[in-house]
């Protein structure tokens, strides 16, 4: 028996209102699971370390001026046993004579024709870098060092940089506590609104600063101070956690 049009409408309207309902379900069921994965919170840890150079370089050099090449090579070697035996009287024995520089010393004169430059002799420069562990005592020697200009040693000094040596032990060290502080962060937002985490996700290391004591300065590529004796090593990363 043939059933009635309008009881055949009302099948076909009922099997297009249950397959609507299944196709809804099945869209929320993925919506929700796409929102229960995607819940997550980020956050920053930081950690920071006070620390004190463990090593001390002096960078100097001297220099001499004689007519000839030759007398200025003679007063740079006896200014070079003066320098050597300074340093051994005051019981420095790291330091390293870098090569020499020679350069003309030019007397600029006027003619009638104009100005005239002749070379009137040579200059000899040598650097030296002394190295010490005894991040005290280097710079007192380095202020004592007028006592070679006073043997007549034209003595330049170029500076003392104060250098953390274990600075990449440290950076290890700091990431793993930088980690830990952001997991804390993490957790006290997450207990704000009843949750719980559940793993990391993601981590990036920010950039490491090492700068003076008491010292937030910041630069893109990471300072990395040399001129303080007491330094700050800061670092940060930023980490992702899922929930519960």
């Amino acid at each position: 028996m043939t059933a009635s049009r309008p009881h055949l409408f009302g099948m076909l309207a009922g099997l297009f209102m249950a397959a609507s309902l299944c196709f809804a379900a099945l869209v929320v069921a993925g919506a929700w699971t796409r929102i229960s994965e995607s819940q997550v919170v980020s956050v920053t840890g930081s950690a920071r370390k006070d620390v004190r150079s463990d090593l001390a370089v002096w960078h100097a050099s001297f220099s001499t001026e004689a007519p000839s090449l030759l007398d200025a090579h003679k007063q740079l070697k006896s200014d070079s046993s003066k320098v050597e035996s300074f340093l051994s009287a005051a019981g420095q024995k790291t330091y390293l004579f870098k090569p020499v520089q020679v350069s003309p010393v030019v007397e600029r004169a006027k003619t009638e024709d104009g100005e005239v430059a002749r070379r009137v002799g040579y200059r000899i420069t040598q650097g030296i870098e002394v190295r010490s562990s005894d991040v005290d005592a280097l710079p007192k020697l380095a202020g004592n060092a007028a006592q070679l200009i006073e043997q007549g040693v034209t003595l330049s000094s170029e500076g003392i940089d104060f250098i953390y040596t274990k600075a990449g032990e440290a950076k290890v060290e700091m990431m793993a506590e930088a980690t830990k502080d952001a997991r804390n962060r993490a957790e006290q937002i997450a207990t704000q609104g009843d949750r719980t985490l559940k793993e990391l996700r993601s981590a990036k290391v920010g950039v490491v600063q090492i700068n003076p004591l008491y010292s937030s300065a910041t630069s893109w590529e990471g300072n990395n101070d040399s001129s303080s004796l007491e330094k700050t090593i800061t670092t940060t990363v930023a980490a992702t956690f899922s929930l519960k």
